[in-house]
């Protein structure tokens, strides 16, 4: 498993590169959750849109690039990172997206100047497509959660919020690849609480660890462009057991709620993959202790749609 000691270690080689993310304090009462303060890690704010360049950075910073470049597939965050990084390094980049791409993501890695490929109905078929373009031209994969570069790149979020918010009890982290969790659980070692949240639609962490390994799951809902790998990460998955606290399922419902109230509230524009941890929350599916300091990580803001009504 990936170390504390390796991702400070990372923080330092990417911090040039990344923006530091701010937190909002926010009295629960103001989305009618009473006795509880909310602190919320606005990762929206990230370079290119969510959490994935800090793993993007890692990845192309530390591993020797071949001069045709790297290639990514994704469901749309992951890509937009990898083309990110790849512009602001001057490195070649070919990303394989779903069909099931926002449109938003699409345009931004296109942006960046990136070669975009549509590739399936899934992610797990834009994969396939990446695996065919390595297999051919020799470019370098960069992977959204299957590699040690990415997790320990993601893992600099929790150095980050502990350093900004020294204090929380418990925090929500919401699942696809495992990733984001998997990095920021091995920084905590249990020192807080980490939840994660997955949709009803999508339970890949769930049955992992229901299974004692990773196994398929389905892949649907309204965040399938970003929390619906067919498998959550094999590297990620005992981080997951031993410092995963809680696994907690929401609905499309409760997502499409917990983006109206952000938005309602804070005027913060989350993508359902960057709500879905709030809907733990706000739905009731995660219950806190009274007093209770409860971190909420909005991991992603790819959307167009900004008037939740």
């Amino acid at each position: 498993m990936i170390t504390r000691t390796q991702i400070q270690s990372i923080e330092t080689l990417i911090r040039p590169y990344i923006r530091r993310t701010p937190v909002l304090e926010v009295d629960g009462a103001d989305f009618g959750l009473d006795s509880i303060t909310i602190v919320f890690k606005l990762e929206l704010f990230q370079h290119g849109g969510s959490f994935k360049a800090r793993g993007a950075f890692t990845n192309l910073l530390t591993r020797e690039i071949p001069d045709v470049g790297v290639v990514a597939a994704s469901g749309g965050n992951h890509g937009v990172a990898v083309a990110f990084a790849a512009m602001k390094l001057g490195r070649p980049a070919t990303i394989f997206v779903p069909s099931v791409a926002s449109p938003a993501k699409v345009d931004r890695i296109r942006r960046y100047g990136a070669e975009l490929v549509i590739a399936g109905d899934r992610y797990a078929d834009a994969l396939e497509a990446s695996h065919q373009w390595i297999e051919r031209t020799g470019a370098l994969p960069i992977h959204a959660y299957e590699a040690v570069e990415t997790l320990l790149g993601q893992g600099t979020l929790g150095l980050e919020l502990e350093e900004q918010s020294p204090q929380l009890d418990s925090l929500l982290v919401a699942v696809g690849g495992g990733g984001l969790i998997g990095g920021v659980a091995a920084w905590y070692e249990n020192r807080t609480k980490v939840v994660s949240v997955e949709p009803e639609l999508a339970p890949t962490l769930q049955r992992a660890l229901e299974a004692g390994q990773p196994v398929d799951s389905p892949a649907g809902g309204i965040a399938a462009d970003s929390l619906a790998p067919r498998q959550v990460g094999q590297l990620m998955f005992p981080i997951a057991q031993e410092y995963v606290h809680q696994a907690l399922l929401v609905t499309d419902e409760q997502i499409a709620e917990s983006q109206k109230k952000l938005w309602q509230t804070m005027r913060v524009a989350a993508e359902p993959g960057g709500a879905a941890a709030f809907a733990a929350l706000l739905s009731g599916r995660y219950k806190p202790q009274r007093g209770e300091r409860v971190g909420v990580v909005v991991c992603g803001g790819n959307t167009d749609a900004v008037n939740f009504q």
